[in-house]
């Protein structure tokens, strides 16, 4: 199953995020795609502040990971694209282990590492602040997620 979203401003990315966080799960990955711009860091800080987390959230370009401990839940913000696929010595996998929130920014480059169970977003930039927004659930407890936030 495929879902589509319609967003025409920040605030409605934001507003799934929320939606989404609603329905969160420990051990949750989310797997961000997208053109440089298209709302993947508007989205994780939705998620972000939905959870609790007071801090900025930035894209961990250049730290490849940003790990946050002080929402309801540990929330692990990765940024893949400088890696260019090659994550063997990361740690990366490790973290699809864990308790937390996983949301990884273009998460295509590594397809190939991720878990069965995922939810996919996709952001396609249709006019300057209209995003359509692509979510394919993976496993039936994403299905499950689709299902009670869209």
């Amino acid at each position: 199953m495929e879902y589509k979203y319609n967003s025409k401003c920040e605030r409605d990315t934001i507003e799934l995020a929320e939606n989404i966080e609603a329905e969160k799960f420990p051990g949750m990955v989310i797997c961000l795609n997208g053109e440089l711009g298209s709302g993947k860091t508007v989205f994780t800080k939705g998620l972000a502040a939905a959870l609790g987390i007071d801090d900025t959230i930035t894209s961990p370009t250049f730290n490849i990971i940003k790990e946050y401990h002080d929402g309801e839940m540990p929330l692990y913000h990765m940024d893949i694209y400088r890696l260019e696929g090659n994550i063997e010595s990361t740690g990366i996998l490790d973290y699809f282990n864990l308790d937390g929130i996983v949301i990884i920014e273009w998460a295509n480059m590594i397809e190939d590492y991720l878990p069965d169970e995922r939810l996919d977003i996709y952001f396609k930039v249709v006019e300057e602040n209209r995003r359509i927004i692509k979510i394919i659930p993976h496993g039936k407890q994403y299905e499950d997620l689709c299902e009670d936030a869209l």
